[in-house]
């Protein structure tokens, strides 16, 4: 992994599909708009985007800590957009402060924690959990 500078920013967007609506994706007694758990999926690409161009051959990022608050209902059809930016560096944990927009509208808020992994030797450690 290269250093990774502080205010480094990425993004993610998507058009919601009914699929990602809360009714569909969750339980149908819920309205149709967008669910949480697919805004946070959006706002996590968006962190995930931003640190790509830092990571070696044979790394990724996983997501391990998230905290949002979901404050406008979207509807099918509306583009979403994450963004993200890298608050904090300790070795492999990186730190973000992350936001959804539907057009000029806030969604969500929120941050997050990614952990920067060896594939290789998580992809051993899946071996014997599921062995």
């Amino acid at each position: 992994m290269q250093p990774i500078p502080l205010g480094t920013q990425g993004s993610f967007s998507l058009v919601v599909i009914p699929d990602h609506l809360a009714n569909r994706f969750k339980d149908a007694t819920l309205p149709a708009v967008l669910a949480t758990p697919v805004m946070i999926m959006v706002m996590e690409n968006a962190a995930l985007n931003a640190i790509k161009p830092y990571l070696g051959a044979g790394e990724s990022a996983l997501g391990t800590r998230v905290d949002v608050r979901h404050l406008a209902a979207t509807p099918v059809g509306r583009r979403v957009t994450g963004e993200a930016e890298v608050t904090k560096v300790d070795g492999r944990r990186i730190e973000f402060t992350i936001r959804a927009r539907e057009g000029n509208e806030e969604i969500g808020i929120g941050t997050h924690e990614r952990m920067v992994i060896d594939l290789a030797k998580f992809s051993e450690r899946m071996k014997t959990k599921f062995a």
